[in-house]
């Protein structure tokens, strides 16, 4: 048994769309992106209220990098993730990781945008150094590219890095990263990634959060 608890736009993402590449059946429960995830029965499954969390076969998962890692060991055979005896193993891990660097700056900017209810809540100059940021990891994904994807061929390091894009361009336009664009846009046209984008309403009310200026 495979069960995915997972609130749209959110970290839980990337792994419902892993688990649509590895194409696998399983279980989908979506929560709303509130107190629900503090509660119980989720609290008992995940204490820290947050998701992902992944139950597959008695093993219970809550980082969405160990996720990746266990899914392609899981299911080698679809040949998203790299071993020890690859030459790409190391890069593998890295980029499977490096989408956390990423996500904790689109975090950031989401409780400030949207997460904070007033105006009086959120902080201007937050805002402006986590989108500097957040700019910073893109170059450093820009720099990377020596083929069509992360590494020599699509694997989970593109849905992670990928998702973690996917929030960046709420906060961060992509126009300056050429590379970085195309590479998303292949990845927006493969059907697992149409499948993992919420259906209906989900966390971000509109598609580009600019950051407020800075009072001189």
């Amino acid at each position: 048994m495979i069960r995915l608890h997972h609130c749209p736009q959110t970290r839980s993402m990337r792994s419902l769309w892993l688990l649509y590449e590895v194409g696998v059946d399983f279980e989908l429960v979506v929560y709303p992106f509130d107190k629900t995830l503090r509660e119980e029965p989720y609290r008992l499954l995940n204490p820290t209220g947050r998701v992902p969390t992944l139950e597959i076969d008695g093993v219970v998962l809550t980082e969405s990098g160990a996720i990746a890692q266990y899914l392609c060991a899981r299911f080698p055979a679809v040949g998203l993730g790299r071993g020890p005896a690859d030459a790409e193993w190391a890069a593998w891990l890295n980029w499977i990781h490096f989408a956390e660097t990423i996500s904790q700056h689109c975090a950031a900017l989401t409780q400030q945008h949207v997460a904070l209810r007033d105006d009086h809540m959120r902080s201007p100059i937050i805002m402006q150094l986590e989108a500097k940021r957040l700019v910073r990891t893109l170059g450093t994904v820009e720099a990377a590219f020596q083929a069509d994807y992360l590494l020599s061929s699509f694997s989970a390091a593109d849905v992670g890095v990928g998702q973690a894009v996917y929030m960046a361009a709420h906060f961060v336009k992509l126009e300056g990263f050429p590379k970085v664009a195309a590479w998303y846009g292949r990845l927006q046209e493969r059907p697992a990634f149409q499948k993992a984008l919420p259906d209906g309403p989900g966390l971000y009310a509109q598609s580009f959060y600019p950051a407020w200026d800075v009072a001189p």
